[in-house]
């Protein structure tokens, strides 16, 4: 993970990790107050209500922005679920009590294109490489249900997918379960016949990236 900036207000201190946002404009267009790239400093964490500005961050899908209340109010939580979101054209958007090649987050983009520059991180090179690949693939077969909570590990096989270890469940970018367990393997080098799955076809291209 890149090197976060923090903006220190009276009553939350707002953190950006650069490497890590994907552009979705969720800051500006909810909290332009706050979040404004045409100022300098770009972030205000004292333009609005230290809840609101908290409860947009909670909203951030890459995980790029984050908060430390310093007023004795709550942190961010754990979702209650441990949930990859497929996106359309996209990467996947996970959420959850989650440890990113061993650094723990709530949030994140992981790129699914195998073009981003910043692996595991989606850095929005599928826009420019026209990656295609449905947000509403068909639910899996085989459906376990996981067995408890807790942390989901995800972490990069060598040349090879994304490894999911914990119970989590996957959806499609409209919330329909696809998939629900304790292990998965998912697609990350943009081939794969069964996307999100993997499917062994990062050896066919031979895709190469190591952790």
């Amino acid at each position: 993970m890149g090197k976060a900036r923090s903006y220190r207000g009276e009553a939350i201190e707002v953190s950006f990790d650069m490497a890590r946002c994907i552009h979705a404009r969720n800051c500006f267009l909810k909290l332009p107050e706050v979040f404004d790239p045409r100022k300098r400093p770009w972030v205000d964490p004292d333009a609005a209500h230290p809840e609101e500005i908290a409860a947009m961050i909670r909203t951030c899908p890459s995980g790029a922005l984050s908060f430390e209340r310093l007023d004795g109010g709550a942190e961010e939580a754990a979702a209650g679920i441990n949930r990859v979101t497929v996106l359309e054209n996209g990467p996947l958007a996970v959420q959850g009590d989650l440890e990113i090649e061993g650094a723990a987050c709530r949030r994140a983009t992981l790129c699914r294109c195998g073009k981003s520059k910043n692996k595991p991180f989606c850095d929005y090179a599928h826009v420019e490489a026209r990656f295609e690949a449905t947000g509403e693939p068909r639910p899996e077969a085989k459906d376990a249900e996981p067995d408890g909570s807790g942390q989901v590990a995800v972490q990069r096989i060598k040349d090879g997918p994304l490894k999911l270890d914990g119970a989590h469940e996957i959806t499609s970018g409209t919330g329909h379960r696809i998939a629900r367990g304790q292990r998965a393997f998912l697609c990350r080098c943009g081939a794969s016949k069964t996307k999100p799955f993997c499917d062994g076809s990062h050896k066919d291209i031979g895709f190469e990236d190591a952790p």
